[in-house]
């Protein structure tokens, strides 16, 4: 793959501005369109345009295995620890307004921590499933060149 230079520069070029915008939806989400699902699917498609052009091996080496599921478990633990939070308060799960003094900004500390848990959960199980799938064929190895 090293003979497509310009592919290879483009990308390098593209993926912060990718990753940026998914950090805008991120964190847009509580006020408009977007949130944790887009945004994580936003990162995932980060990771994955990388080992697609500079190779599965050295997506690996960004993006570890272990990165991977540790991503994924810690996007579910934000997920229900928000929901817990507000139990151990005597409150109904996910019940945001406990999580500050008043009850507007609970609302909003509850809503970032749920699209939080969820984009690290998503990005994680795309990157995953994008692995899992890369890794059974050779047609992206032979390209890492």
């Amino acid at each position: 793959m090293s003979h497509h230079l310009v592919v290879r520069v483009v990308a390098k070029l593209l993926i912060p501005f990718i990753l940026l915008f998914g950090l805008y939806v991120q964190f847009h989400g509580d006020f408009g369109p977007g949130g944790g699902f887009q945004a994580g699917v936003i990162f995932a498609a980060a990771f994955i345009l990388y080992a697609l052009v500079y190779g599965l091996n050295n997506a690996r080496r960004v993006m570890p295995d272990h990165w991977v599921r540790i991503g994924a478990a810690l996007g579910v633990i934000i997920f229900i620890g928000t929901g817990y939070i507000s139990l151990f308060f005597g409150h109904n799960f996910l019940d945001y307004d406990v999580l500050a003094h008043d009850p507007v900004h609970g609302q909003h500390y509850g809503i970032f921590a749920v699209e939080l848990g969820v984009g690290l959960t998503v990005a994680s199980v795309m990157v995953a499933i994008f692995f899992a799938f890369a890794g059974r064929g050779h047609k992206i190895d032979e390209m890492e060149g």
